[in-house]
């Protein structure tokens, strides 16, 4: 009886250690604390069908697939956009997005005030160590649809409408001058930029623009305009032409009035650049994306292919590869 009285004292003790092992062992395995990600969306905030909305959907994408949480904000005008980055500085957000050039000046400085906290900035410059600039060849993707207007106009006129006339604007609007005259050297490129207080959020200016250009012989007409290029593409189909959006795919804000859209992918980059930062692998510096690597491009077609045509379509995609190997050179 003593004997067995031993061997169960042996078991049981046996028992509490390997339970204790398992307690333990469960301290040790704690769960990944998911990343916090803040973005601070350029004037005009959600809803533009462009730049804003696509960078938001790179959010939800990551949150879906990469368990990440985030917070976004929309200022009302730049100059909300310093207190909006120093706050999620403040707060220790594992990284900080800001979208738009406008916001450049106002990353920089908030980023030199946190140098241990990583920041992202869309379509700006910034040369610091805990940055990465993520820029785009919009002047690949507007070479495109410049062609494609050119063989699609039956005016020989074509016409773009910018916001700002500054320089990420400009070389939009040289790359589809010179993609239009690549197609056509004699065609004619009218250009306009928008004034006033908004001009990336103020359709009602952005219709007077489409309606004047069209007034001046422009029968497809082009807009790198935030906001406001939904009245572009309100006032080409009011005139009876064609529109190209840009940014986003904007192709079904009029079906058949936009022939398609000049697509920056920046859903994608600010996916790719969140996934980074959790893999350990965050880029600083300047990061450019093109046709090359799907950074730019064109929307699918689907509701034009019948009336710009297969011959046109695929002359387009010719003129991509040629961009891309270098035989067609963009100045």
């Amino acid at each position: 009886m003593k004997k067995i009285f031993i061997l169960l004292t042996i078991v049981f003790a046996m028992l509490l250690t390997a339970c204790g092992g398992k307690t333990e062992e469960a301290k040790e395995v704690k769960a990944e604390q998911p990343l916090n990600i803040g973005i601070v969306l350029s004037t005009g905030g959600l809803g533009d069908k462009s730049f804003n909305d696509s960078a938001y959907r790179g959010l939800t994408m990551a949150e879906e697939k990469l368990g990440i949480k985030f917070k976004y904000v929309e200022p009302a005008s730049p100059s909300e956009d310093t207190q909006y980055l120093r706050e999620f500085a403040e707060n220790n957000y594992d990284l900080i997005v800001g979208v738009g050039f406008l916001m450049t000046d106002s990353l920089k400085a908030v980023a030199e005030e946190f140098p241990n906290v990583k920041f992202a900035m869309v379509e700006g410059v910034i040369d610091a160590p805990n940055v990465s600039s993520l820029l785009f060849a919009e002047n690949e993707g507007s070479f495109l649809v410049g062609a494609l207007a050119a063989m699609m106009t039956k005016t020989n006129t074509v016409g773009f409408v910018g916001g700002m006339e500054v320089p990420i604007i400009q070389n939009f609007q040289r790359g589809y001058a010179q993609g239009a005259q690549y197609i056509n050297p004699d065609i004619k490129v009218q250009t306009l930029y928008t004034t006033g207080p908004n001009p990336f959020n103020d359709p009602v200016r952005g219709k007077e623009n489409a309606i004047a250009e069209y007034n001046q012989g422009a029968d497809v007409i082009f807009h790198a305009a935030g906001g406001t290029g939904t009245g572009v593409i309100e006032g080409a189909k009011a005139m009876g032409i064609y529109a190209i959006g840009v940014d986003s795919d904007q192709d079904y804000v009029a079906p058949g009035t936009v022939l398609t859209s000049m697509i920056k992918n920046v859903d994608h980059v600010v996916y790719a650049t969140i996934k980074d930062v959790k893999e350990g692998n965050f880029k600083a510096g300047i990061n450019k994306f093109g046709l090359a690597n799907n950074g730019v491009g064109t929307s699918k077609f689907e509701y034009t292919r019948d009336i710009v045509g297969e011959e046109k379509i695929q002359k387009l995609e010719e003129i991509k590869q040629g961009i891309i190997d270098g035989t067609i050179k963009i100045k």
